[in-house]
């Protein structure tokens, strides 16, 4: 049994067997299998499937401890927003509501007195989150 990694299909002795475009688990199972079980080695079938040795000794591990299933691609990146909790919110939407005259500089300024480590880009973004922007003089009607 051979896996073509570039048609991405599995051809075996009586026929052959396509892997679907959004399938992210079979080729790393293939490429296991080629590994451990066909003598191709960790880092022969890391590099023929685009992966380094260290990850597919970390795909290994986890395929042991949770099976096929954890070999699904993860999220990238935080997991949570830890900059702009919901108290940092609170506070910027009551500072908004204190002083509506405040720049999103000013309000930073404020947070980062109070003690949050808070960029004036986070503010802004809260801010435009919640539709909080400063209220606009309006002019009067033309004559």
């Amino acid at each position: 049994m051979k896996f073509e990694l570039a048609d991405r299909r599995i051809v075996g002795p009586s026929g052959e067997l396509l892997v679907p475009p959004g399938d992210e688990i079979t080729p790393r199972l293939l490429m296991l299998m080629e590994g451990e079980c066909e003598r191709l080695g960790a880092a022969e079938a890391a590099r023929k499937h685009g992966l380094t040795r260290q990850r597919y000794y970390q795909l290994l591990n986890l395929f042991k401890a949770r099976g096929a299933l954890a070999l699904q691609v993860q999220k990238r990146g935080p997991k949570t927003n830890y900059v702009r909790t919901d108290e940092l919110e609170r506070q910027v939407i009551r500072h908004r509501f204190l002083d509506p005259d405040a720049s999103v500089d000013v309000i930073a300024q404020k947070l980062r007195q109070a003690g949050f480590a808070v960029s004036t880009r986070s503010v802004e973004r809260v801010v435009e989150k919640y539709g909080i922007q400063k209220k606009t003089s309006s002019l009067p009607p033309r004559a």
